[in-house]
């Protein structure tokens, strides 16, 4: 007899939760074939496997981009249970929040197959909650970077405009309104307010095919509708980032014609790719077969004739680097110019070997450390002043302003989030994205939706309704209520 070696490369072990019981439990994020597999038992459940990765030698080699976390000037929460039942942000946390979710409501006015939030009748949130839900994202922040308003479907909330005016009074740097555009479509009354009080958009758009928006979003005539909010978007001086949901079997090939439909709307500054996560409602699936950050690479590259490359791509340091992948490409009529082939992105944001390259400049790097960040959204100030100082050191015309900037430069992310199947507490650990919540906690993106954070949230948050009714009913002021959370593994 002899002895056989495996056919997987163990690298790591991490813990996770069980796709079932969600109880936390040891995983093994193992390489094969070039992939990364995460591999785990559950005790009352079984075992389960899943796709993580497309291609392993990057996983491993994105390590070297994991830029050193930043403190938040306040916490949430202390560590009781530990990871990852202590969320709030907790001292354990390795990374501030670059970007903070308010769910100003559940209700939606589509019913998507693919809906992480499950969005539905719940709750509805006062003036009063949000802007104590604001204030203490300011306590923990100083100068907040990004709030983004969501749901639900936030537009068809009545004060949505009011939430917009209070983030800005309070000095947030960058408003978003994540939307599907039904009511943009045909709204005028609030295209004109929104005109006024200028945040930007996240943009649900997964393609143009009947099917896609079928599969994804139970309604197959829906593009026409939202081609003509973006066009009143942009009539209105307003920007976009298009957020397409990627499913395998899908709309993996209309990847290229997004990007060419990105490059000539006058609203649109950026895109984020999103393989689909398989987190609150959802069709079934495979999650052998899930899509990940490399293949959306691979099919951006074959479906632009190369006008756009893996290698153009440059993992996100802030948060886990294999969560995130971003490029800026310059767009001069048919001419795409990304920024990593005219300056060394990869090597002014190495942090494990800190290569000094001949042009090494703080200044330069400081400026790239802020693009690849998640609080860089494109057509924000920030973003636009970075990358004016980023193209003015590589060689893009002196005289190029930052209005030109504006006009020419599109960003390009592709941003994985993590589900029951793929859940890693050492990536949730680096989140730098956060819900924000009554009470002050901020919960981290994956755990919130996989762990039984939003579960408890929604459940409290829809307790509160009838009394928000009242309330308004009677012209008073509703008092902002904490939310809680207890879990009974973590105190069993």
């Amino acid at each position: 007899m002899h002895k056989t070696d495996a056919n997987y490369v163990f690298y790591e072990l991490t813990r996770s939760i069980c796709p079932e019981c969600r109880r936390v439990i040891d995983a093994q994020v193992i390489l094969r074939d070039n992939k990364v597999y995460m591999r785990k038992r559950c005790p009352a459940c079984g075992p389960f496997e899943a796709l993580v990765y497309g291609d392993a030698e990057a996983y491993v080699a994105n390590g070297k981009y994991n830029k050193p976390g930043t403190i938040p000037l306040a916490l949430g929460t202390q560590v009781e249970h530990g990871c990852p039942h202590d969320c709030g942000l907790c001292p354990d946390h390795q990374q501030h929040t670059c970007l903070g979710i308010i769910e100003v409501n559940s209700v939606c006015n589509m019913d998507c197959p693919l809906c992480f939030s499950t969005a539905g009748p719940g709750f509805s949130l006062t003036l009063e909650e949000v802007e104590a839900m604001l204030d203490d994202f300011v306590r923990t922040e100083g100068v907040p970077e990004v709030v983004q308003f969501s749901g639900g479907e936030p537009t068809i909330h009545p004060q949505i405009i009011d939430f917009v005016k209070a983030a800005k009074t309070r000095g947030i740097r960058f408003v978003m309104i994540n939307t599907n555009g039904k009511r943009i479509a045909r709204d005028d009354t609030f295209v004109e307010q929104l005109a006024e009080v200028k945040p930007a958009f996240y943009f649900q758009f997964d393609g143009f095919e009947r099917r896609t928006s079928l599969t994804l979003r139970g309604e197959a005539d829906i593009v026409e509708q939202r081609i003509r909010a973006l066009d009143r978007l942009a009539s209105a001086g307003l920007h976009v980032t298009l957020v397409p949901a990627i499913e395998r079997g899908v709309n993996e090939h209309e990847l290229g014609r997004i990007v060419d439909f990105a490059i000539s709307h006058p609203a649109v500054r950026g895109i984020n790719f999103q393989p689909a996560f398989h987190a609150g409602r959802h069709p079934g699936h495979d999650p052998m077969q899930r899509m990940t950050i490399p293949d959306i690479l691979r099919l951006i590259e074959e479906q632009t004739a190369g006008r756009l490359v893996v290698s153009d791509f440059i993992p996100v340091p802030c948060c886990f680097p294999t969560c995130n992948a971003v490029t800026y490409a310059f767009v001069d009529g048919d001419n795409v110019t990304p920024l990593p082939r005219i300056v060394n992105v990869y090597e002014y944001l190495d942090y494990l070997t800190n290569r000094v390259v001949p042009d090494f400049s703080l200044e330069i790097r400081g400026a790239l450390e802020g693009l690849w960040s998640s609080s860089s959204v494109a057509g924000s100030q920030k973003s636009l002043d970075e990358l004016s100082l980023s193209c003015q050191a590589c060689g893009l015309p002196d005289a190029l302003t930052v209005g030109d900037v504006a006009d020419h430069m599109l960003m390009i992310m592709a941003q994985d989030f993590m589900d029951p199947w793929t859940f890693n507490q050492k990536n949730l650990m680096k989140c730098c994205k956060e819900f924000l919540l009554p009470g002050g906690k901020q919960i981290p993106f994956c755990a919130y939706n996989t762990i039984g954070y939003r579960e408890q949230a929604r459940a409290q948050l829809e307790a509160m309704e009838p009394e928000r009714r009242r309330a308004r009913a009677e012209g008073r002021r509703f008092e902002p209520r904490p939310v809680t959370f207890s879990f009974r593994e973590a105190k069993a």
